[in-house]
């Protein structure tokens, strides 16, 4: 009875959704632990409004994938089986691509290609090929949403620090006015998202040990 109901609680993830939630977002971080996908980050990230709508692509891309991904992938030849993950990840990328364009034109215009880019995200096809051909659909789609979201707040915390500093506004709103801050050039261009991945990989791993040992 007690391993029912454990089941039924989690809604068929036998258990394992809140640990797969987290692992997601924090102990296995696609950006932070496993460093991939890290191309579209230093990409999109001069501004906060397009890392938060790149965000939401990729959570809407890798959760749908996966979840369709298990729920194929016992009638899946394996000879195919790449073919078919690219395939499903191009319909759900192709969809959020078009209604961006019907929705919001000025944003799908500013982030050109990378959203298409989404079908070679190493997140994406990495998630299809570790966890969704060998787990239920239910538990797939929740460790599909938590690597976006994971994903998802590594660009929003570089596209904040980025547009900030090196534009002294947030959502294209001045919020420190030049007489106070001289905006920095560096943070706009390239080496600027390279500097401030580094220091939060630093950050992060900085504060890990301490956790650690926090817990013991």
């Amino acid at each position: 009875m007690a391993d029912n109901s454990k089941h039924a609680s989690c809604g068929g993830c036998g258990g394992k959704c809140k640990e797969t939630m987290k692992s997601g977002i924090a102990a296995n971080n696609p950006v932070l632990t496993q460093a991939i996908g890290v191309c579209s980050v230093l990409a999109v990230t001069t501004k906060l409004e397009n890392s938060l709508v790149m965000g939401i692509a990729v959570i809407v891309t890798t959760s749908l994938s996966c979840l369709f991904m298990s729920l194929l992938r016992t009638i899946t030849p394996p000879r195919i089986r790449m073919i078919v993950e690219i395939a499903i990840i191009a319909v759900f990328v192709i969809c959020f691509d078009q209604i961006l364009k019907a929705v919001y034109w000025d944003m799908s215009k500013q982030l050109g290609p990378y959203v298409g880019l989404i079908i070679t995200n190493c997140i994406v096809m990495g998630r299809l090929e570790a966890f969704a051909l060998q787990n239920p659909p239910l538990l797939s789609f929740v460790d599909g949403l938590s690597n976006g979201i994971g994903y998802a707040l590594i660009l929003a915390v570089v596209g904040f620090v980025r547009e900030l500093l090196g534009s002294g506004t947030l959502f294209g709103v001045a919020v420190l006015p030049a007489s106070v801050y001289q905006t920095n050039l560096l943070f706009v261009l390239a080496p600027g998202a390279f500097f401030t991945m580094g220091l939060l990989i630093w950050i992060i791993n900085a504060l890990k040990p301490k956790t650690a040992e926090a817990s013991h």
